[in-house]
This record gives C-alpha cells, sequence and structure tokens, in this order.
C-alpha cells in the first residue's frame, strides 16, 4: 500500500494537492467481499497545520458490481466526498469516522484503508443494475394475512347489519 502513502514529515504547514489512480488491483489487497473491480481517481487535498492535518477526499470513478436480481455485471458510478481530521497524539486510534490520532512521530499518513472505506460506502447495499431501477416494488415486503375462503366474508358483513342497539341511538342523536 506504498502507493497510497503520503510523507508528511516533509511537508510545509501549508495545502498540498495529491492524485491517485484506483484500478483492480488496489481492491485484491482489501478482499473481494463487496467490490472486486473498478477504477478511481482520487483527488487529495492535505491542509496541514501544527497540531492537526485536515484531508479532502473526492473520489470519482466506476465500480463494477453484479446485479443481485440478474446476476448480471454492471458499472456503477461513483462520486463521493469525505473529510477526516488527523490529529497528534501520544498513540493510533481512531475517535470517530471523521477524526483520528495519529503519532506525533508519524513520518506518513496511510489512506489505502480509508480511500477502500469511502468507495465502499458509496457502494448501494441493494445492488440492481439500471434497468431493473425503473421498476416499481410494489408488494415488495409486505405480508397479507387471510382466515379463509370468499364464504366467510359473507358471514361478516351479514355481521355488521346486525348493530347495536346502543349504536343505533346514537346515530339518531347526529
Amino acid at each position: 500500500m506504498k502507493a497510497y502513502r503520503i510523507n508528511i514529515a516533509g511537508l510545509s504547514n501549508s495545502n498540498h494537492h495529491f492524485e491517485f489512480e484506483i484500478g483492480d488491483q488496489f481492491f485484491t489487497q482489501f478482499g473481494t467481499d463487496l467490490l472486486s473491480k473498478g477504477s478511481f481517481h482520487a483527488d487529495i487535498e492535505l491542509d496541514k497545520h501544527e497540531t492537526f492535518i485536515e484531508v479532502d477526499f473526492v473520489i470519482k470513478g466506476v465500480a463494477s458490481l453484479i446485479c443481485d436480481r440478474s446476476l448480471e455485471p454492471f458499472d456503477y458510478p461513483v462520486h463521493t466526498s469525505h473529510k477526516m481530521i488527523f490529529k497528534y497524539g501520544d498513540d493510533d486510534q481512531e475517535i470517530t469516522d471523521e477524526i483520528a490520532i495519529i503519532n506525533r512521530e508519524a513520518v506518513s499518513l496511510e489512506l489505502g484503508q480509508y480511500l477502500y472505506e469511502f468507495i465502499a460506502l458509496s457502494v448501494p447495499m441493494k445492488k440492481l443494475h439500471p434497468r431493473f431501477q425503473d421498476e416499481e416494488e410494489d408488494g415488495e415486503g409486505s405480508i397479507v394475512y387471510t382466515s379463509g375462503g370468499e364464504e366467510e366474508d359473507d358471514d361478516d358483513k351479514e355481521d355488521n347489519n346486525d348493530i347495536d342497539p346502543r349504536w343505533e341511538q346514537l346515530k339518531k342523536l347526529k
């Protein structure tokens, strides 16, 4: 993952711009569970300060996915942007999704894992081929219960005709 590492020890306290190309070989290093193929371009704006580093990620490209319904491959366009803040501290740890602490003595910043996570987060959970996107999903996930045939439904209608006398008295008040 040396290709996605930025040497921060020699950088001045100002804005710096980096670009990375991400291909199929990148995804093999992280496993092929969620994503295995794709072509992406990452623009990274790094703003180094005395006590922290602010990194803006802008990732554009195409992920090669397999449709969950038809098992056909298709290309899914990805355009995402994220911001990370790396604060200097005693040991490496991730505080939140946007804030991480890095060692004060750190020489480089490893961005490969973050690039993979940001791309993976932009892929939908339900991967549908574009030809299925326009279909309406009426009835999906709904459960219909029936207790019998139409004969019972006719009996229910007859029962509704026999109104409780108390309700009849209330109707007269209108």
